[in-house]
């Protein structure tokens, strides 16, 4: 998993930079944004930039760049070689039988990522030959913006595991998974039309449990027996899980608790899921019908006319853009000759 990120995060970066340079999708017009004076209440959080010049000596791209190579590099060294990955998988803390349920949860705390940041954070206190003051300074801004999002994690991460360990063996009236409840209750809704619904259900066990991976473990199995008793092909509702545990990574509580955290705008967490939600539906909608049309054909029905609509609603929102554009080009040129 660490590999995908890694590789799909820099070959991304590489295709954009690229694509940048060669002036593809570029607006003819820079735009930037206004002063910070005039910027939105909901663009601000706790966390001010400091944009008095600094105090020392400017370091080279190189060694900017540094932190994020030593990440990569110790997070392939501890994958790659085995002594050192066995011993580190080694190292777990956890506890069993928690609170008489059975169930037990070790983590191996040195193999974890977060170990390889700590330990790179270490080494680049050294590289960037930073003196005690500007560690103290450090640790305190990055302490405050992360005490806000470790109190939602908290109660976050429990309630997951308690979503997902749910089920017959830990209920002694043969209850099924609160999971598993959920999704058939949507099934018996959705009928032959549960292809337009797999992704958001991938995406609704993405929201809950914090990973795409995660919602696939606990609906995937379900996708698939409903495929097959709607007579679809279970291979693509199961795809369709999968795109909506994608998607639903947009407006997952532990992306956004951190993410927020890291920019300063703890507090505004549901600002953000609300202005995500919007290319979220889309995605959703968009990948239902591409499911609905895979697994039953083209010749139309319920998922050709879903696509039909999002396509149009799409084309709709590019020529009321460009209108507008036009409106305001031509406000300026007004404004320009009357000065």
């Amino acid at each position: 998993m660490e590999f995908t990120s890694l590789l799909g995060g820099l070959t991304g970066l590489l295709i954009v930079v690229a694509a940048a340079r060669a002036g593809f999708l570029m607006p003819k017009e820079p735009w930037d944004f206004p002063p910070r004076s005039e910027w939105e209440k909901r663009w601000t959080g706790r966390l001010v930039p400091d944009t008095a010049p600094a105090d020392g000596p400017r370091i080279g791209l190189l060694r900017a760049w540094a932190p994020y190579l030593l990440v990569a590099a110790v997070l392939i060294a501890t994958r790659m070689i085995a002594p050192a990955k066995e011993w580190l998988e080694g190292v777990e803390l956890g506890a069993d039988d928690i609170l008489g349920t059975g169930i037990g949860q070790a983590v191996p705390v040195l193999y974890s990522p977060g170990a390889a940041f700590i330990a790179v954070c270490l080494a680049t206190y050294a590289l960037h030959r930073m003196g005690g003051g500007r560690i103290a300074a450090s640790w305190r801004t990055a302490g405050g913006q992360l005490a806000g999002a470790a109190v939602a994690l908290l109660f976050a991460v429990p309630l997951v595991r308690v979503f997902i360990n749910s089920g017959e063996e830990f209920s002694g009236a043969g209850l099924a998974s609160m999971p598993l409840t959920l999704a058939e209750g949507a099934a018996a809704v959705g009928g032959g039309a549960w292809p337009l619904l797999a992704p958001w259900i991938g995406a609704l066990g993405a929201f809950v449990a914090g990973s795409n991976t995660v919602s696939n473990l606990m609906f995937s199995l379900f996708q698939f027996s409903t495929a097959e008793q709607i007579g679809a092909a279970p291979a693509t509702v199961v795809a369709a899980q999968a795109v909506g545990g994608a998607a639903g990574n947009m407006v997952t509580v532990h992306n956004v608790v951190a993410a927020s955290a890291v920019v300063g705008l703890a507090g505004r967490e549901g600002d953000l899921i609300r202005q995500t939600v919007i290319p979220l539906t889309y995605y959703l909608l968009a990948s239902g019908s591409l499911a609905y049309l895979f697994a039953y054909g083209a010749g139309g029905g319920a998922g050709a006319v879903q696509l039909a609509a999002l396509l149009l609603a799409l084309a709709a929102a590019v020529v009321l853009l460009r209108r507008r554009d036009r409106a305001e080009a031509a406000a300026r040129a007004t404004a320009g000759d009357g000065g």
